[in-house]
């Protein structure tokens, strides 16, 4: 121990519970966007692709990170989607400017398509409606094409295109970002407020069953924030489920001490979006609670300035291919953390986005795949991060940043899955130089050993994962161990960790 190291203090006790997690929290989103189905999901003519064209290396992939729900067909692109354009005979399916991203969308792929792949990797669809060029028509009859048995023109059309079972999709968002102006069909909030509830209270006649997500504001940047979401609540609270929250971070400025604190202004958001929902609660004296979708979080900012050289108006063009590097995967790790921390109320959380699109898998067209940086705390968090989040009493030393005061170097979750006897600690070093050992009191886990203690470090923040050259990947040799009853975590500077303990067998 002779490197410099700090000292924390962490107490874990199984009572202090903050919730279930909502598996649904590990979500990822699938846009017509760039690369993401033409290349990423959908290639005919790939070494791997199977009878209906999708790649098998994505799929396997994907089936790794465990991913229970994933949100489609957009983002900004469902604003100007019809969804008849991408179902029944391909041959006979227009190809469309698709002006969000000004790209020829050849609808190859749709709504059948896309609910046949999830099935494959094991997702439900989160299924976004056309509240921009669109409204209450469109959405109702999606619902009635996707959910009714039979029986009904739309059902029966989807019966006609080969797909006899509904295909029971549950929960659907009620636009995107409808406060953006480069939204196409952008609205003000009353606007939006009154249209997704006229359109919300039609889809539950069709499907009573279903879930609905109202669009929160599309960042905290934006000028209407919070009160867009006050404003939008007033007419969607008794009708949709949850409130959507959307949020990317950079690191333009290069500043890697200010960029790993940058979880804490996601935080923030959370707080600031529960507040508004329940001030909107005691105004309307519901008996119901909000909950939160946070279906677009990420890094985004490496692509910016390669995505204004492409032409427009091609097939699938590399947009948002942001190569991920090492700090980049430290955020993400700790912003999977803030989503656990706050499993109370935040109950479903997509990825933006899975393949090739600001993704955590990448594919070379017609050849390779690779694991980005980021994959690794998304994979371990979503695979071991089931079971009932633990509210932590923390002692960390701090640092101040340009942004930020007051951040502590320990960044931390804690998942208890009972079903398995299993405790989960997911723990991020924010110092650049110091290694942190944390003194961590589990009294209450009597009997629990050290099953492993998975370590994703590197010297430099810069370093990237490319197809041929992975050098960013986890290995499985941390130092904690148990000392006085107590545990100690050693984790080193700048490093993201998972610290995997278990009840001692009996036998």
């Amino acid at each position: 121990m002779s490197e410099n190291h700090l000292k924390a203090k962490m107490v874990v006790d199984r009572t202090f519970k903050i919730s279930d997690v909502n598996p649904r929290i590990y979500g990822s989103f699938i846009e017509h966007l760039g690369r993401a189905v033409y290349g990423g999901l959908y290639e005919p003519g790939h070494p791997t692709a199977d009878e209906h064209g999708f790649r098998q290396d994505v799929i396997n992939m994907v089936k790794e990170l465990q991913v229970p729900i994933i949100r489609y067909p957009g983002g900004n692109m469902v604003s100007a989607y019809n969804w008849e354009d991408g179902v029944g005979p391909k041959e006979k399916r227009p190809k469309r400017l698709e002006l969000a991203w000004r790209s020829l969308e050849t609808n190859e792929v749709g709504t059948n398509e896309f609910v046949e792949w999830a099935k494959k990797v094991n997702a439900e669809v989160m299924m976004a409606v056309n509240l921009g060029t669109r409204g209450i028509d469109a959405a109702r009859n999606l619902v009635e094409y996707c959910n009714h048995p039979a029986g009904s023109y739309w059902s029966d059309l989807r019966r006609e295109h080969g797909y006899k079972d509904p295909h029971n999709i549950k929960v659907w968002c009620l636009g995107n970002e409808m406060d953006g102006p480069w939204q196409i069909g952008h609205k003000t909030a009353y606007e939006y407020g009154r249209l997704a509830a006229e359109t919300a209270k039609a889809m539950k006649l069709v499907d009573p069953t279903i879930e609905l997500v109202s669009c929160g504001s599309s960042n905290t940047a934006m000028p209407t924030f919070p009160q867009w979401e006050a404003d939008t609540l007033e007419y969607t609270y008794e009708y949709a489920d949850y409130i959507s929250m959307h949020q990317y971070y950079g690191n333009t400025e290069n500043d890697t001490a200010n960029y790993l604190a940058k979880s804490m202004d996601m935080e923030d958001f959370i707080k600031t979006v529960i507040s508004v929902c329940d001030y909107i609660k005691a105004k309307k004296r519901s008996k119901k609670t909000m909950y939160l979708s946070f279906d677009e979080w990420n890094v985004w900012f490496h692509s910016n300035e390669q995505d204004k050289k492409l032409e427009p108006w091609t097939v699938a063009p590399p947009l948002l291919e942001d190569v991920y590097n090492f700090e980049d995967a430290l955020l993400v790790g700790s912003m999977l953390n803030t989503l656990l921390r706050h499993s109370d109320r935040v109950k479903m959380a997509c990825m933006a986005q899975l393949v090739n699109v600001i993704a955590p898998i990448m594919t070379e067209t017609g050849g390779g795949i690779w694991k980005q940086t980021i994959f690794y705390p998304y994979y371990y968090t979503s695979v071991y991060g089931r079971g009932t989040a633990l509210n932590t009493v923390v002692e960390s030393p701090k640092y101040d940043s340009k942004d930020f005061t007051d951040v502590p170097y320990l960044d931390q979750a804690v998942v208890y899955n009972e079903e398995k006897e299993e405790l989960v600690i997911f723990a991020t070093n924010r110092h650049l130089d110091n290694m942190l050992l944390v003194d961590i009191d589990i009294r209450s886990f009597e009997g629990f050993e050290l099953v492993e203690h998975i370590v994703l470090e590197h010297n430099d923040p810069k370093a990237v994962n490319l197809l041929h050259d992975q050098q960013v990947k986890p290995h499985n040799n941390g130092e904690s161990y148990f000392e006085n009853d107590k545990l100690v975590a050693v984790l080193p500077k700048m490093s993201w960790n998972m610290i995997r303990l278990r009840k001692k067998s009996s036998n």
